[in-house]
């Protein structure tokens, strides 16, 4: 907010929201500029304010934003998003300090961070600050040998996790005649399972994890095709796809606590990433660890399907059905 104050010791104040700084809009501050007498035109109207000469206004001795206490400051950034926090750290030492405060940062982390960190890092960050453990939580962190991966998402603060094919149980995976393992740079762990043909499809997994309680959901990663570049442009090659036609694939989820889900649909699109819904669980417990199970099949041994890429399994938060193609 500016205040002006007139040749008549009159004060004016003028409300100016500070999206430039990273605020939300109903937030705004109080900068004070006083206004030399002297050079004052004498006129009684609003527009004469707004075509003041440079010279006429100079600073006041009155506190401004840098003498907040950083304890004051903290308590309002721990409102904020982590983006606006980190372009409000810039505006003044106060702020740059009470950026870094533990109290802003474990409101962002999730509520049983300190079991996750057992899990994921083990002692590793144990004497880091709750902002260096939250920007390392916002990446991908590999655990489990490198087959599982896990991260917070920035904008909800959920915990997100994915499994590559690495970490599951395929049946006939070491038979090169039915399975190979082929790199891909569309993958989040640069290589996929690719099925060049089988009778029987069984793909399973299963991960005991402390997920902070809610709603998750489910999905295989899966492509029907091969993709690779040529000349620079992706091209899939899906002349060996076939029998996912005849019937459906059958998906299962189930846990320890004794949620069970079953969904089946058939395998149609060709050359492109797909996120098939297995099902959903819920954690009513933050603070207990919950063993999840998953499986893929198709055992119709009828007939033979081939042709399919098997990157990973994803554990979302269930909101997230909408951004898929984030993941």
């Amino acid at each position: 907010m500016y205040s002006v104050r007139t040749h008549r010791s009159h004060t004016i104040c003028i409300p100016i929201p500070l999206h430039t700084i990273g605020f939300p809009s109903l937030l705004c501050t109080r900068i004070r500029m006083q206004i030399r007498p002297n050079l004052i035109p004498p006129s009684n109207h609003m527009g004469s304010l707004f075509s003041l000469p440079a010279a006429a206004i100079a600073p006041s001795q009155e506190p401004g934003l840098g003498d907040l206490p950083e304890s004051c400051v903290a308590l309002v950034l721990g409102h904020l998003e982590p983006l606006q926090i980190c372009r409000l750290a810039t505006l003044n030492r106060a702020f740059r300090g009470a950026s870094s405060a533990d109290i802003v940062w474990e409101s962002k982390l999730p509520v049983n961070y300190e079991d996750l960190l057992a899990r994921v890092f083990e002692r590793e960050n144990a004497s880091f600050c709750k902002r260096d453990i939250y920007a390392r939580f916002c990446k991908a962190n590999s655990f489990d040998g490198g087959s599982k991966k896990v991260w917070v998402d920035k904008r909800s603060g959920n915990i997100c996790m994915s499994v590559s094919s690495n970490g599951l149980t395929i049946n006939g995976i070491d038979d090169r005649r039915y399975w190979s393992r082929i790199p891909s740079v569309e993958s989040r762990f640069s290589s996929v399972a690719y099925l060049q043909q089988t009778w029987w499809l069984e793909v399973d997994g299963e991960i005991e994890f402390p997920f902070p309680a809610g709603s998750y959901s489910i999905f295989f990663r899966l492509q029907l095709g091969r993709a690779h570049q040529r000349f620079g442009r992706r091209v899939c090659n899906t002349e060996h796809v076939h029998g996912w036609d005849k019937k459906p694939v059958r998906f299962q989820v189930s846990t320890s606590d004794g949620q069970q889900a079953t969904k089946q649909c058939y395998l149609k699109e060709q050359g492109r990433w797909i996120h098939y819904h297995a099902g959903d669980f819920v954690v009513s417990s933050s603070f207990k660890s919950i063993k999840v199970k998953f499986s893929m099949t198709q055992i119709d041994c009828t007939h033979t399907k081939g042709g399919l890429c098997v990157d990973s399994v994803q554990i979302l938060p269930a909101k997230f059905k909408g951004r898929l193609q984030h993941f």
